[in-house]
Protein backbone atom coordinates (compact mmCIF):
# COMPACT_ATOMS: atom_id res chain seq x y z
CA UNK A 1 0.00 0.00 0.00
CA UNK A 2 1.34 3.45 -0.97
CA UNK A 3 2.46 5.72 1.83
CA UNK A 4 2.57 8.93 -0.23
CA UNK A 5 0.98 10.41 -3.32
CA UNK A 6 4.39 10.63 -5.00
CA UNK A 7 4.83 6.87 -4.68
CA UNK A 8 1.65 6.33 -6.72
CA UNK A 9 3.54 7.69 -9.73
CA UNK A 10 6.83 5.92 -9.06
CA UNK A 11 5.03 2.59 -8.57
CA UNK A 12 3.07 2.93 -11.82
CA UNK A 13 6.11 4.19 -13.73
CA UNK A 14 7.91 0.98 -12.69
CA UNK A 15 4.97 -1.20 -13.81
CA UNK A 16 3.83 0.70 -16.92
CA UNK A 17 6.76 2.85 -18.16
CA UNK A 18 5.59 2.99 -21.78
CA UNK A 19 1.88 3.59 -21.15
CA UNK A 20 0.56 7.11 -21.66
CA UNK A 21 0.06 8.72 -18.27
CA UNK A 22 -1.30 12.13 -19.24
CA UNK A 23 -2.48 13.73 -22.47
CA UNK A 24 -3.54 17.29 -23.29
CA UNK A 25 -5.69 17.08 -26.44
CA UNK A 26 -5.83 20.87 -26.87
CA UNK A 27 -2.05 21.23 -26.87
CA UNK A 28 -1.31 17.94 -28.62
CA UNK A 29 1.03 16.91 -25.78
CA UNK A 30 1.36 13.68 -23.86
CA UNK A 31 3.76 11.97 -21.48
CA UNK A 32 4.28 8.30 -20.76
CA UNK A 33 4.63 7.17 -17.17
CA UNK A 34 8.42 7.04 -17.54
CA UNK A 35 8.47 10.54 -19.03
CA UNK A 36 6.16 11.94 -16.38
CA UNK A 37 8.35 10.46 -13.64
CA UNK A 38 11.46 11.90 -15.28
CA UNK A 39 9.87 15.35 -15.63
CA UNK A 40 8.64 15.28 -12.02
CA UNK A 41 12.11 14.28 -10.78
CA UNK A 42 13.67 17.14 -12.76
CA UNK A 43 11.37 19.59 -10.97
CA UNK A 44 12.00 17.92 -7.61
CA UNK A 45 15.75 18.24 -8.15
CA UNK A 46 15.44 21.97 -8.91
CA UNK A 47 13.32 22.48 -5.79
CA UNK A 48 15.80 20.58 -3.62
CA UNK A 49 18.58 22.85 -4.90
CA UNK A 50 16.61 25.68 -3.29
CA UNK A 51 16.46 23.71 -0.06
CA UNK A 52 12.78 22.73 -0.47
CA UNK A 53 11.78 19.66 1.51
CA UNK A 54 9.28 18.23 4.01
CA UNK A 55 7.38 20.95 5.84
CA UNK A 56 7.66 23.48 3.01
CA UNK A 57 4.87 24.74 0.77
CA UNK A 58 5.27 25.38 -2.96
CA UNK A 59 2.81 27.52 -4.91
CA UNK A 60 1.47 26.44 -8.29
CA UNK A 61 0.04 29.09 -10.63
CA UNK A 62 -0.50 27.68 -14.08
CA UNK A 63 -3.33 26.72 -16.40
CA UNK A 64 -3.91 22.99 -16.75
CA UNK A 65 -1.12 21.30 -18.73
CA UNK A 66 1.13 18.25 -18.72
CA UNK A 67 3.79 20.52 -17.19
CA UNK A 68 1.42 21.34 -14.30
CA UNK A 69 0.84 17.62 -13.62
CA UNK A 70 4.60 17.04 -13.59
CA UNK A 71 5.01 20.01 -11.23
CA UNK A 72 2.49 18.58 -8.75
CA UNK A 73 4.32 15.27 -8.58
CA UNK A 74 7.69 17.02 -8.49
CA UNK A 75 6.61 19.05 -5.47
CA UNK A 76 5.26 15.94 -3.76
CA UNK A 77 8.49 14.07 -4.49
CA UNK A 78 10.41 16.55 -2.32
CA UNK A 79 8.05 15.97 0.60
CA UNK A 80 6.70 19.52 0.32
CA UNK A 81 3.02 20.40 -0.09
CA UNK A 82 1.62 22.06 -3.20
CA UNK A 83 -0.66 25.10 -3.04
CA UNK A 84 -2.56 25.46 -6.32
CA UNK A 85 -4.34 28.67 -7.30
CA UNK A 86 -6.50 29.77 -10.19
CA UNK A 87 -4.09 31.34 -12.69
CA UNK A 88 -6.95 33.48 -14.01
CA UNK A 89 -7.93 34.80 -10.56
CA UNK A 90 -7.06 38.36 -9.51
CA UNK A 91 -3.37 38.64 -8.71
CA UNK A 92 -4.22 40.15 -5.31
CA UNK A 93 -6.08 36.98 -4.27
CA UNK A 94 -3.21 34.72 -5.30
CA UNK A 95 -0.67 36.94 -3.55
CA UNK A 96 -2.73 36.67 -0.36
CA UNK A 97 -2.78 32.87 -0.60
CA UNK A 98 0.95 32.53 -1.21
CA UNK A 99 1.70 34.96 1.60
CA UNK A 100 -0.78 33.36 3.99
CA UNK A 101 0.77 29.91 3.81
CA UNK A 102 4.31 31.15 3.30
CA UNK A 103 5.24 29.36 0.10
CA UNK A 104 9.00 28.94 -0.17
CA UNK A 105 8.91 28.61 -3.97
CA UNK A 106 6.48 29.20 -6.80
CA UNK A 107 6.07 27.34 -10.07
CA UNK A 108 4.22 29.39 -12.68
CA UNK A 109 3.48 29.42 -16.40
CA UNK A 110 3.97 33.20 -16.55
CA UNK A 111 7.46 34.66 -16.08
CA UNK A 112 5.86 37.75 -14.55
CA UNK A 113 3.76 35.85 -12.02
CA UNK A 114 6.02 36.86 -9.13
CA UNK A 115 8.91 39.11 -8.19
CA UNK A 116 12.52 38.28 -9.02
CA UNK A 117 14.24 36.43 -11.84
CA UNK A 118 12.77 32.97 -12.33
CA UNK A 119 14.63 29.87 -13.43
CA UNK A 120 13.14 27.76 -16.22
CA UNK A 121 12.43 24.18 -15.21
CA UNK A 122 10.56 21.62 -17.31
CA UNK A 123 8.55 24.24 -19.17
CA UNK A 124 7.67 26.30 -16.09
CA UNK A 125 9.16 29.28 -14.28
CA UNK A 126 10.52 28.61 -10.81
CA UNK A 127 10.62 31.52 -8.37
CA UNK A 128 12.63 31.38 -5.14
CA UNK A 129 10.46 32.89 -2.39
CA UNK A 130 12.40 31.73 0.67
CA UNK A 131 13.17 35.27 1.68
CA UNK A 132 9.45 36.03 1.80
CA UNK A 133 8.19 32.74 3.28
CA UNK A 134 6.30 33.23 6.53
CA UNK A 135 6.91 31.11 9.60
CA UNK A 136 5.28 27.71 9.77
CA UNK A 137 2.77 28.81 12.40
CA UNK A 138 0.81 26.67 14.80
CA UNK A 139 -0.88 24.59 12.10
CA UNK A 140 2.17 23.69 10.00
CA UNK A 141 3.07 20.07 9.24
CA UNK A 142 6.74 19.07 9.50
CA UNK A 143 6.77 15.37 8.67
CA UNK A 144 6.64 13.60 5.33
CA UNK A 145 4.12 10.93 4.30
CA UNK A 146 1.70 9.62 5.38
CA UNK A 147 0.97 12.25 8.05
CA UNK A 148 2.74 15.07 6.25
CA UNK A 149 0.87 17.82 4.47
CA UNK A 150 0.30 17.00 0.77
CA UNK A 151 -1.63 20.04 -0.45
CA UNK A 152 -3.61 23.06 0.72
CA UNK A 153 -6.79 23.98 -1.15
CA UNK A 154 -8.06 27.50 -0.55
CA UNK A 155 -11.82 28.01 -0.42
CA UNK A 156 -13.91 31.13 0.09
CA UNK A 157 -13.90 32.36 3.67
CA UNK A 158 -16.68 34.07 5.60
CA UNK A 159 -14.33 36.97 6.42
CA UNK A 160 -13.76 37.77 2.74
CA UNK A 161 -10.32 36.14 2.69
CA UNK A 162 -9.94 32.57 1.42
CA UNK A 163 -9.06 29.91 3.97
CA UNK A 164 -6.62 27.06 3.38
CA UNK A 165 -7.90 23.51 3.89
CA UNK A 166 -5.00 21.25 4.88
CA UNK A 167 -4.97 17.70 3.51
CA UNK A 168 -2.33 15.09 4.25
CA UNK A 169 -1.09 12.20 2.13
CA UNK A 170 -3.10 9.90 4.39
CA UNK A 171 -6.26 11.98 3.78
CA UNK A 172 -5.87 11.79 0.00
CA UNK A 173 -4.84 8.13 -0.08
CA UNK A 174 -7.86 7.17 2.01
CA UNK A 175 -10.07 8.72 -0.67
CA UNK A 176 -8.08 7.16 -3.53
CA UNK A 177 -8.37 3.73 -1.90
CA UNK A 178 -12.15 4.15 -1.55
CA UNK A 179 -12.41 5.10 -5.24
CA UNK A 180 -10.43 1.99 -6.14
CA UNK A 181 -12.85 -0.11 -4.12
CA UNK A 182 -16.00 1.54 -5.48
CA UNK A 183 -15.12 1.98 -9.17
CA UNK A 184 -12.64 -0.85 -9.95
CA UNK A 185 -10.34 1.20 -12.21
CA UNK A 186 -7.50 -0.43 -14.16
CA UNK A 187 -4.73 0.54 -16.58
CA UNK A 188 -7.11 0.56 -19.55
CA UNK A 189 -9.28 3.36 -18.14
CA UNK A 190 -9.09 6.91 -19.38
CA UNK A 191 -10.11 9.53 -16.82
CA UNK A 192 -11.30 13.03 -17.60
CA UNK A 193 -9.51 15.80 -15.74
CA UNK A 194 -12.11 18.54 -15.98
CA UNK A 195 -11.77 20.18 -12.57
CA UNK A 196 -9.08 22.83 -12.10
CA UNK A 197 -6.28 21.75 -9.80
CA UNK A 198 -7.37 24.20 -7.07
CA UNK A 199 -10.76 22.39 -6.89
CA UNK A 200 -11.10 19.25 -4.77
CA UNK A 201 -12.64 17.22 -7.61
CA UNK A 202 -9.14 17.18 -9.12
CA UNK A 203 -7.93 14.76 -6.42
CA UNK A 204 -9.89 11.91 -8.01
CA UNK A 205 -8.92 13.05 -11.53
CA UNK A 206 -5.19 12.96 -10.76
CA UNK A 207 -4.42 10.26 -8.27
CA UNK A 208 -6.89 7.47 -9.01
CA UNK A 209 -5.71 7.03 -12.63
CA UNK A 210 -2.06 7.40 -11.64
CA UNK A 211 -2.42 4.69 -8.98
CA UNK A 212 -3.77 2.22 -11.53
CA UNK A 213 -1.62 3.06 -14.54
CA UNK A 214 -4.59 4.61 -16.34
CA UNK A 215 -4.59 7.71 -18.54
CA UNK A 216 -5.43 11.28 -17.50
CA UNK A 217 -7.08 13.33 -20.25
CA UNK A 218 -6.66 17.01 -19.43
CA UNK A 219 -9.63 19.28 -20.13
CA UNK A 220 -8.52 22.90 -20.04
CA UNK A 221 -10.75 25.77 -18.98
CA UNK A 222 -11.66 26.98 -22.50
CA UNK A 223 -12.44 23.48 -23.76
CA UNK A 224 -14.28 22.59 -20.56
CA UNK A 225 -16.78 25.42 -21.05
CA UNK A 226 -17.58 24.65 -24.69
CA UNK A 227 -19.88 21.64 -24.86
CA UNK A 228 -19.83 21.48 -28.67
CA UNK A 229 -16.03 21.11 -28.69
CA UNK A 230 -15.82 19.06 -25.51
CA UNK A 231 -18.17 16.24 -26.51
CA UNK A 232 -16.07 15.14 -29.53
CA UNK A 233 -12.96 15.09 -27.31
CA UNK A 234 -14.71 12.66 -24.93
CA UNK A 235 -15.40 10.42 -27.95
CA UNK A 236 -12.00 10.81 -29.64
CA UNK A 237 -10.03 10.23 -26.44
CA UNK A 238 -12.26 7.27 -25.53
CA UNK A 239 -12.77 8.58 -22.01
CA UNK A 240 -14.17 5.84 -19.78
CA UNK A 241 -14.55 7.71 -16.47
CA UNK A 242 -16.04 11.19 -16.46
CA UNK A 243 -16.14 13.38 -13.34
CA UNK A 244 -17.46 16.95 -13.15
CA UNK A 245 -20.12 19.18 -11.69
CA UNK A 246 -23.73 18.63 -12.86
CA UNK A 247 -23.65 21.99 -14.64
CA UNK A 248 -21.07 20.70 -17.11
CA UNK A 249 -23.06 17.50 -17.71
CA UNK A 250 -26.22 19.54 -18.34
CA UNK A 251 -24.41 21.60 -20.97
CA UNK A 252 -23.09 18.45 -22.64
CA UNK A 253 -26.61 17.02 -22.82
CA UNK A 254 -28.04 20.28 -24.14
CA UNK A 255 -25.37 21.39 -26.61
CA UNK A 256 -22.95 18.49 -27.09
CA UNK A 257 -24.94 16.65 -29.79
CA UNK A 258 -24.14 13.44 -27.92
CA UNK A 259 -26.49 11.34 -30.04
CA UNK A 260 -24.16 11.82 -33.03
CA UNK A 261 -21.02 10.58 -31.25
CA UNK A 262 -19.60 7.20 -30.31
CA UNK A 263 -19.32 7.41 -26.52
CA UNK A 264 -19.32 3.67 -25.98
CA UNK A 265 -16.12 3.79 -23.91
CA UNK A 266 -17.89 5.67 -21.09
CA UNK A 267 -18.55 3.29 -18.21
CA UNK A 268 -18.79 5.72 -15.29
CA UNK A 269 -20.28 9.21 -15.02
CA UNK A 270 -19.54 10.75 -11.63
CA UNK A 271 -20.83 14.12 -10.51
CA UNK A 272 -20.37 16.27 -7.41
CA UNK A 273 -20.19 19.83 -6.19
CA UNK A 274 -23.84 20.82 -6.49
CA UNK A 275 -27.35 19.39 -6.74
CA UNK A 276 -28.22 17.73 -10.07
CA UNK A 277 -31.83 18.63 -10.97
CA UNK A 278 -33.63 15.41 -11.92
CA UNK A 279 -34.97 16.73 -15.21
CA UNK A 280 -31.43 17.39 -16.45
CA UNK A 281 -30.15 14.05 -15.13
CA UNK A 282 -33.03 12.27 -16.85
CA UNK A 283 -32.22 14.03 -20.15
CA UNK A 284 -28.56 13.00 -19.90
CA UNK A 285 -29.41 9.38 -19.11
CA UNK A 286 -31.72 9.26 -22.11
CA UNK A 287 -28.75 10.20 -24.30
CA UNK A 288 -26.21 8.04 -22.44
CA UNK A 289 -28.09 5.11 -20.87
CA UNK A 290 -25.19 2.63 -20.59
CA UNK A 291 -22.77 4.14 -18.02
CA UNK A 292 -23.22 3.83 -14.27
CA UNK A 293 -24.03 7.18 -12.65
CA UNK A 294 -22.89 8.18 -9.16
CA UNK A 295 -23.76 11.19 -7.04
CA UNK A 296 -20.69 11.97 -4.91
CA UNK A 297 -21.03 14.32 -1.96
CA UNK A 298 -18.57 16.06 0.32
CA UNK A 299 -17.11 19.50 1.03
CA UNK A 300 -13.43 20.21 0.35
CA UNK A 301 -12.70 19.43 4.00
CA UNK A 302 -13.80 15.79 3.59
CA UNK A 303 -13.39 15.21 -0.15
CA UNK A 304 -16.10 12.61 -0.87
CA UNK A 305 -17.75 11.24 2.26
CA UNK A 306 -21.06 9.83 0.96
CA UNK A 307 -22.01 8.36 -2.42
CA UNK A 308 -25.18 7.19 -4.11
CA UNK A 309 -25.47 5.17 -7.32
CA UNK A 310 -28.32 6.42 -9.50
CA UNK A 311 -30.78 3.66 -10.47
CA UNK A 312 -30.74 2.48 -14.07
CA UNK A 313 -34.29 3.74 -14.59
CA UNK A 314 -35.43 7.06 -13.12
CA UNK A 315 -39.10 6.86 -12.15
CA UNK A 316 -41.22 9.07 -14.39
CA UNK A 317 -42.88 10.75 -11.41
CA UNK A 318 -39.63 11.63 -9.62
CA UNK A 319 -38.96 15.38 -9.56
CA UNK A 320 -36.71 15.71 -6.49
CA UNK A 321 -32.93 15.21 -6.59
CA UNK A 322 -31.53 11.81 -5.65
CA UNK A 323 -30.05 11.26 -2.17
CA UNK A 324 -26.37 11.75 -1.41
CA UNK A 325 -26.27 8.15 -0.19
CA UNK A 326 -24.77 6.24 2.69
CA UNK A 327 -21.33 7.09 4.06
CA UNK A 328 -18.31 5.78 2.19
CA UNK A 329 -16.48 2.85 3.78
CA UNK A 330 -13.65 5.09 5.02
CA UNK A 331 -15.78 7.56 7.00
CA UNK A 332 -18.35 7.71 9.77
CA UNK A 333 -21.24 10.15 9.87
CA UNK A 334 -23.63 11.43 12.52
CA UNK A 335 -26.46 13.95 12.61
CA UNK A 336 -26.53 16.75 15.17
CA UNK A 337 -29.72 18.81 15.04
CA UNK A 338 -29.99 17.81 11.39
CA UNK A 339 -26.45 18.88 10.52
CA UNK A 340 -24.15 16.27 8.95
CA UNK A 341 -20.95 15.61 10.89
CA UNK A 342 -18.11 13.51 9.47
CA UNK A 343 -14.96 11.83 10.71
CA UNK A 344 -12.53 9.37 9.15
CA UNK A 345 -9.67 8.91 6.72
CA UNK A 346 -10.19 11.76 4.24
CA UNK A 347 -11.22 14.45 6.75
CA UNK A 348 -8.99 17.51 7.14
CA UNK A 349 -7.19 18.33 10.37
CA UNK A 350 -8.15 21.98 9.97
CA UNK A 351 -7.39 25.29 8.30
CA UNK A 352 -3.95 26.75 7.76
CA UNK A 353 -3.03 29.18 10.55
CA UNK A 354 -6.66 29.58 11.63
CA UNK A 355 -6.82 27.74 14.97
CA UNK A 356 -10.03 29.49 16.10
CA UNK A 357 -11.79 28.78 12.79
CA UNK A 358 -10.56 25.18 13.00
CA UNK A 359 -11.93 24.78 16.51
CA UNK A 360 -15.31 26.14 15.42
CA UNK A 361 -15.42 23.74 12.47
CA UNK A 362 -15.24 20.64 14.67
CA UNK A 363 -17.52 19.12 17.29
CA UNK A 364 -16.14 16.99 20.11
CA UNK A 365 -18.46 14.25 21.31
CA UNK A 366 -18.65 12.96 24.88
CA UNK A 367 -15.72 10.66 24.18
CA UNK A 368 -13.55 13.52 22.93
CA UNK A 369 -13.74 12.41 19.29
CA UNK A 370 -13.57 15.23 16.71
CA UNK A 371 -16.23 15.43 14.01
CA UNK A 372 -16.13 17.90 11.12
CA UNK A 373 -19.27 20.04 10.91
CA UNK A 374 -20.21 20.21 7.22
CA UNK A 375 -22.82 22.95 7.63
CA UNK A 376 -25.16 20.85 5.50
CA UNK A 377 -28.59 19.80 6.71
CA UNK A 378 -29.52 16.23 5.78
CA UNK A 379 -32.07 13.63 6.79
CA UNK A 380 -31.80 9.86 7.11
CA UNK A 381 -34.38 8.32 4.79
CA UNK A 382 -33.72 4.75 5.92
CA UNK A 383 -31.01 2.09 5.67
CA UNK A 384 -28.39 4.74 6.43
CA UNK A 385 -29.09 6.62 3.19
CA UNK A 386 -28.86 10.39 3.60
CA UNK A 387 -30.90 12.95 1.70
CA UNK A 388 -29.51 16.45 1.23
CA UNK A 389 -31.83 19.19 2.50
CA UNK A 390 -29.62 22.25 2.13
CA UNK A 391 -26.98 24.49 3.61
CA UNK A 392 -27.47 25.71 7.15
CA UNK A 393 -26.30 29.13 5.96
CA UNK A 394 -28.89 29.07 3.13
CA UNK A 395 -31.78 28.74 5.54
CA UNK A 396 -33.70 31.91 6.35
CA UNK A 397 -36.67 32.82 8.51
CA UNK A 398 -39.58 34.33 6.60
CA UNK A 399 -42.98 35.14 8.08
CA UNK A 400 -41.98 33.01 11.06
CA UNK A 401 -41.24 29.96 8.89
CA UNK A 402 -37.85 28.41 8.22
CA UNK A 403 -37.19 28.49 4.47
CA UNK A 404 -34.54 26.44 2.70
CA UNK A 405 -33.55 28.27 -0.47
CA UNK A 406 -32.63 25.00 -2.17
CA UNK A 407 -36.22 23.83 -1.76
CA UNK A 408 -37.40 26.92 -3.63
CA UNK A 409 -34.95 26.12 -6.43
CA UNK A 410 -36.20 22.53 -6.61
CA UNK A 411 -39.75 23.82 -6.99
CA UNK A 412 -38.77 26.23 -9.76
CA UNK A 413 -37.00 23.47 -11.67
CA UNK A 414 -40.38 21.76 -12.06
CA UNK A 415 -41.27 24.35 -14.67
CA UNK A 416 -40.55 22.75 -18.06
CA UNK A 417 -38.88 25.87 -19.46
CA UNK A 418 -36.59 26.59 -16.49
CA UNK A 419 -33.03 25.55 -17.37
CA UNK A 420 -31.27 26.98 -14.30
CA UNK A 421 -32.65 28.38 -11.07
CA UNK A 422 -30.99 30.07 -8.12
CA UNK A 423 -32.62 31.61 -5.06
CA UNK A 424 -30.95 34.16 -2.80
CA UNK A 425 -32.19 36.03 0.25
CA UNK A 426 -31.25 39.61 1.06
CA UNK A 427 -32.20 41.73 4.08
CA UNK A 428 -35.30 43.86 3.69
CA UNK A 429 -36.06 46.71 6.12
CA UNK A 430 -39.82 46.14 5.93
CA UNK A 431 -40.32 42.36 5.69
CA UNK A 432 -37.01 41.27 7.19
CA UNK A 433 -35.93 39.27 4.17
CA UNK A 434 -36.64 39.32 0.43
CA UNK A 435 -36.19 36.27 -1.74
CA UNK A 436 -34.95 36.73 -5.29
CA UNK A 437 -35.29 33.96 -7.87
CA UNK A 438 -32.77 34.14 -10.73
CA UNK A 439 -33.83 32.10 -13.75
CA UNK A 440 -32.44 31.02 -17.10
CA UNK A 441 -35.30 29.84 -19.32
CA UNK A 442 -35.67 28.44 -22.79
CA UNK A 443 -38.34 29.39 -25.28
CA UNK A 444 -37.19 32.77 -26.61
CA UNK A 445 -40.18 35.10 -26.91
CA UNK A 446 -42.37 32.39 -25.40
CA UNK A 447 -40.24 32.06 -22.25
CA UNK A 448 -42.20 32.57 -19.02
CA UNK A 449 -42.58 36.05 -17.62
CA UNK A 450 -42.78 37.24 -14.00
CA UNK A 451 -46.56 36.89 -13.71
CA UNK A 452 -46.47 33.36 -15.09
CA UNK A 453 -43.69 32.35 -12.69
CA UNK A 454 -45.62 33.86 -9.77
CA UNK A 455 -48.66 31.76 -10.66
CA UNK A 456 -46.51 28.64 -11.18
CA UNK A 457 -44.70 29.17 -7.86
CA UNK A 458 -48.00 29.61 -6.00
CA UNK A 459 -49.09 26.20 -7.27
CA UNK A 460 -45.78 24.41 -6.61
CA UNK A 461 -44.45 26.03 -3.44
CA UNK A 462 -45.81 26.81 -0.01
CA UNK A 463 -47.06 30.38 0.15
CA UNK A 464 -44.20 31.61 2.34
CA UNK A 465 -41.67 30.21 -0.17
CA UNK A 466 -42.89 32.11 -3.23
CA UNK A 467 -40.10 34.49 -4.31
CA UNK A 468 -40.64 38.24 -4.03
CA UNK A 469 -38.75 39.00 -7.23
CA UNK A 470 -37.97 37.08 -10.40
CA UNK A 471 -34.90 38.05 -12.39
CA UNK A 472 -34.40 36.51 -15.84
CA UNK A 473 -30.82 36.04 -17.06
CA UNK A 474 -29.31 34.92 -20.35
CA UNK A 475 -26.67 32.97 -18.42
CA UNK A 476 -26.11 32.26 -14.75
CA UNK A 477 -22.83 33.64 -13.33
CA UNK A 478 -20.41 30.83 -12.48
CA UNK A 479 -17.34 30.46 -10.29
CA UNK A 480 -14.04 29.13 -11.63
CA UNK A 481 -15.17 25.67 -10.52
CA UNK A 482 -18.34 25.80 -12.69
CA UNK A 483 -20.75 26.30 -9.79
CA UNK A 484 -23.43 29.00 -9.60
CA UNK A 485 -21.86 32.15 -8.16
CA UNK A 486 -24.28 32.94 -5.33
CA UNK A 487 -22.15 35.81 -4.05
CA UNK A 488 -22.50 37.61 -7.37
CA UNK A 489 -26.24 36.94 -7.42
CA UNK A 490 -26.59 38.31 -3.89
CA UNK A 491 -24.77 41.46 -5.00
CA UNK A 492 -27.13 41.81 -7.97
CA UNK A 493 -30.15 41.38 -5.68
CA UNK A 494 -28.87 43.93 -3.18
CA UNK A 495 -28.06 46.46 -5.92
CA UNK A 496 -31.57 46.18 -7.37
CA UNK A 497 -33.35 46.98 -4.09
Amino acid sequence: MSSSLASLLSDSAARFPARVAVVDPSAGESLTYAELQERASEIASALRELGIGPGDRVGLCTPKSVAAVAAIFGILETGAAYVPVDAAAPAERNRFIFSDCGVAALLAADAGADEGEPRQVAGLHLFDRRGRAAGDGAMAETTQAPDGLAYILYTSGSTGNPKGVMLTHANALSFVDWCSEAFSPDEHDRFSSHAPFHFDLSILDLYVPIKHGARIVLIGEALGKNARLLAPVIADEKISVWYSTPTVLRLLAEFGELESLDLGALRLILFAGEVFPVKHLRALKALLPTPRYWNLYGPTETNVCTAFEIPQEIPADRDSPFPIGPPCSNVETMLLDGELLVRGGPVTSGYWNLPKRTEEAFYRDSGGVRWYRTGDIVKDIGAGVLDYVGRRDRMVKRRGFRVELGEIEAGLYRHPQVVEAAAVAVPDPESGVSIYAFLCCEGGDKAPKTVQMKIFSAKNLLSYMVPDRFVFLEAMPKTSTAKIDYQKLSSLATASQ
